[in-house]
């Protein structure tokens, strides 16, 4: 097969620039995607930046891909080809191991990201283990699925995870790419749902896409009055907030859930979670099972991320859009 046309980061914090490859034989498990769209994620930059000293260049950024099949190794099952699928953030895991065993594939210790020591779908091609290439379900849009399959399994797993039930009060903290579509899944799901921003302009929006309530996470009086009112709380910033507020909103047995990458430690009294038996917990993506489930439900309630669409030949005008904030509240490259 020919070359992989991508587009590649080739230092720390560069511009990415056209690049190929020779992805080499195909596995006999593996499969060749031809990509059609790709999300972006600011986990993508972090990448490019090497902010986690893991990144090894040149590297191809992209995992909320999706595309259809075009080749296919000999074992694997259940794909055909020219059917759609879509990939998230992990392209292989071992299959053995305790969590592979117990459905957990994702947090497979011998996980293989699909952006770090592997190329990722900022390309015309992208391959993956079968089992990590999800079917795209009838009647979901192919154009706007991509950062479902990061972004939005990152905040529905822990509906599934965490027994989130439909007659629980929840809220979210932060109205943006993970926020945004975590409004419209616990809407759907049945929930009452309170949203938390920095941002009073975005009241009106937040409730559109799903909350019953809004209110300013940097108000402390606004703050209070949600005091021990909710079962679930789902944060996803990747800033320090008011921690002990927020703790305060949990009625008993309620659940505070870190799902944004907070680089700073979160102090946490203890006697905020003795007092009312509550918890705090986090989680990275899922389980094929779980984006697949998902998908499923996105395709029942109609539910779509916002997204905003960029041709391929302009990422790094949609990287740049990104990093300054500009995004409304994913985007997208289409192929």
């Amino acid at each position: 097969m020919s070359l992989v046309q991508a587009w590649a980061a080739p230092a720390a914090g560069k511009p990415l620039q056209p690049f190929e490859y020779d992805a080499g034989p195909l596995g006999s498990e593996q499969v060749d995607i031809q990509v059609e769209h790709c999300g972006i994620c600011h986990s993508d930059l972090s990448v490019i930046n090497n902010d986690w000293f893991n990144t090894v260049y040149p590297v191809v950024p992209g995992h909320e891909i999706v595309g259809k099949v075009i080749a296919k190794g000999d074992a694997v099952r259940g794909l055909s080809l020219g059917q759609r699928v879509g990939i998230g953030w992990n392209v292989e895991s071992c299959l053995s191991c305790r969590s592979c065993v117990a459905g957990h594939q994702h947090l497979c210790a011998k996980a293989q990201a699909t952006i770090l020591g592997h190329h990722g779908g900022f390309a015309n091609r992208v391959r993956s283990h079968w089992g990590w290439a999800i079917p795209i379900p009838e009647g979901v849009a192919p154009a706007s699925v991509g950062p479902l399959l990061c972004g939005g399994i990152t905040v529905f797993a822990p509906l599934v995870e965490m027994h989130v039930s439909p007659t629980h009060r929840a809220g979210v903290v932060g109205i943006g790419g993970l926020g945004h579509m975590a409004l419209k899944f616990l809407r759907a799901w049945g929930c009452e749902v309170t949203a938390f921003t920095s941002t009073p302009a975005k009241f009106a929006e937040a409730k559109q896409m799903g909350a019953h309530n809004a209110i300013s996470s940097k108000d402390s009086k606004a703050l209070a009055t949600a005091k021990g009112t909710l079962d679930f709380l789902i944060v996803t910033v990747n800033v320090p907030m008011d921690w002990d507020a927020l703790m305060q909103t949990l009625r008993p047995e309620g659940r505070l859930h870190i799902s944004g990458a907070v680089l700073e430690p979160i102090p946490i009294k203890s006697l905020d979670l003795i007092i009312g038996q509550r918890q705090v917990s986090g989680s990275p993506t899922g389980s094929p099972e779980v984006i697949a489930t998902m998908l499923d439900y996105v395709a029942r309630h109609q539910i779509a991320p916002q997204v905003e669409h960029f041709p391929l030949a302009k990422v790094n005008e949609a990287l740049a859009h990104l990093r300054d904030g500009k995004a409304r509240y994913r985007v997208v490259l289409d192929m």
